[in-house]
């Protein structure tokens, strides 16, 4: 019975959603797509739970205006398809966009997980994230002799996720969320050093510019004597990341410098840079037929590749536009490129009212995720993939549903906990009730998980 009863306490609802964050914030550059599977499988369980009513459905404003943003894209894209009369030819690109319909759904089982242990678990999976992605990104550079790519099979995809784990072990570094300073710029070292063998040269700007934001939220505690102390492991981490990028960030400037010109001189569309350009005037072109709704989410396939055939003389194929804002014009028309905008500009809202209105660190945390979460998918967006595929999708998810639940949820009580509440406050604990929970909260969480806002037990 005592091996029964602990086996039950491991895979309590609170246990499951801890192991659950577990793997959407260290699956993403390791093993790519399981991470697609780990957070729709969660969704389709959240449905099933909200069903049986075993979770509360959680309603937030924050999370509420987000929601309506993603809905608004997902219903953009199916109005496209119906104003085409392709919805049987689209109905195999349009099931991906169940992905945003579980926002509210997931959000609402997440957020049963207390802040601070949510918060951790982030932090330090995203560390772990780091460490071994650094291990594959060594092996597949230096072995094989190829840009690192991770688990995600796609260099581009791989340096995006990464580039977030990477701010969030900063984030945890100065926001006081994770007491393990050094092991997070280590960590937060070695994910920069897997992003730059990636070779994507697009993250390399989205990861300076996410670094100077979250160096400018948590400026407050950046000053003083905290500035040399920040100051020493920035140069060191430098020093570092000249020594090992400087061949590779040297050879893809120079790769760039040559595709520019090539294109300028020559009109060489069949480079990288020179296939993006031709991919833009394809996609200009092509929105410019149908402006309001756009050709519908299956038609991109065929445009590209008669695009290049005939304006540019190639016999090449893509599945979007490497412009994020570009293909949702030319596939949902402008309708769908608001929409798409609007998940953003409501995100950053999200994120800006906490951090000029809050002081709590877990709150302007969770914003922090937000804000760099936002800042890597547009500008990895400028010129590729901005939503549409799964990685990218489910995390995109993992990040605002988590984030906006530190930033500005609130946390969802359990039925059983609401139908126990009224006499709990009433009547309160026996004694003999509390010596027996207090041991149990103790092994449900686990070392160092437990809430710092909360009155110890010695005190």
């Amino acid at each position: 019975m005592n091996a029964l009863s602990s086996i039950k306490r491991q895979f309590t609802p609170s246990q499951i959603n801890i192991y659950f964050s577990i793997l959407c914030f260290f699956f993403p550059p390791v093993l790519g797509s399981v991470v697609s599977f780990v957070f729709n499988g969660g969704g389709l369980w959240s449905v099933l739970l909200i069903a049986s009513r075993r979770r509360r459905f959680n309603i937030d404003p924050a999370m509420m205006a987000l929601t309506v943003a993603f809905y608004a894209y997902c219903a953009a894209n199916l109005a496209a398809s119906i104003v085409n009369n392709a919805i049987v030819r689209d109905a195999s690109h349009l099931i991906p966009l169940i992905t945003f319909l579980f926002f509210p759904i997931s959000y609402s089982t997440w957020s049963i997980t207390q802040k601070t242990t949510l918060a951790r678990i982030i932090v330090l999976c995203s560390m772990a994230a780091c460490f071994t992605a650094l291990l594959l990104a060594v092996f597949q550079q230096y072995w094989f002799g190829m840009r690192a790519e991770g688990g995600a099979g796609n260099a581009i995809v791989f340096a995006e996720v990464l580039c977030l784990a990477v701010m969030v072990c900063v984030a945890g570094a100065l926001s006081g969320v994770e007491r393990h300073r050094i092991a997070l710029i280590c960590a937060a070292l070695g994910g920069t050093i897997a992003i730059i063998y990636s070779g994507t040269r697009i993250i390399w700007l989205a990861l300076l510019i996410a670094g100077i934001a979250v160096l400018l939220i948590n400026q407050h505690r950046v000053r003083g004597r905290n500035v040399v102390r920040l100051l020493l492991p920035v140069v060191a981490v430098g020093i570092v990341i000249a020594a090992f990028g400087f061949q590779t960030i040297s050879g893809r400037l120079d790769f760039l410098r040559s595709d520019l010109s090539a294109l300028g001189s020559h009109g060489d569309y069949n480079t990288s840079v020179g296939i993006r350009v031709a991919l833009w005037r394809i996609g200009l072109k092509a929105f410019r037929e149908t402006p309001l709704f756009g050709h519908g989410v299956g038609a991109t396939q065929l445009l590209i590749s008669q695009g290049f055939q005939n304006q540019f003389a190639l016999s090449l194929g893509f599945n979007h536009f490497h412009n994020g804002f570009l293909t949702a014009l030319v596939q949902a028309g402008i309708l769908g490129a608001v929409a798409l905008a609007a998940i953003f500009v409501v995100a950053a809202r999200n994120a800006a009212l906490v951090l000029r209105n809050s002081s709590d660190p877990i709150e302007r945390f969770g914003a922090t995720m937000i804000v760099v979460a936002v800042i890597t998918y547009l500008c990895a967006g400028m010129t590729g993939i901005l939503i549409g595929h799964d990685i990218l999708d489910s995390v995109l998810m993992v990040f605002l549903v988590s984030g906006t639940y530190l930033a500005s949820g609130r946390q969802a009580p359990l039925p059983q906990d609401q139908a126990f509440a009224p006499l709990v406050e009433n009547q309160g604990l026996p004694p003999a009730a509390e010596k027996t929970l207090q041991p149990l909260a103790k092994e449900v969480l686990s070392p160092g998980m437990g809430d710092p806002t909360l009155p110890s037990a010695n005190h």
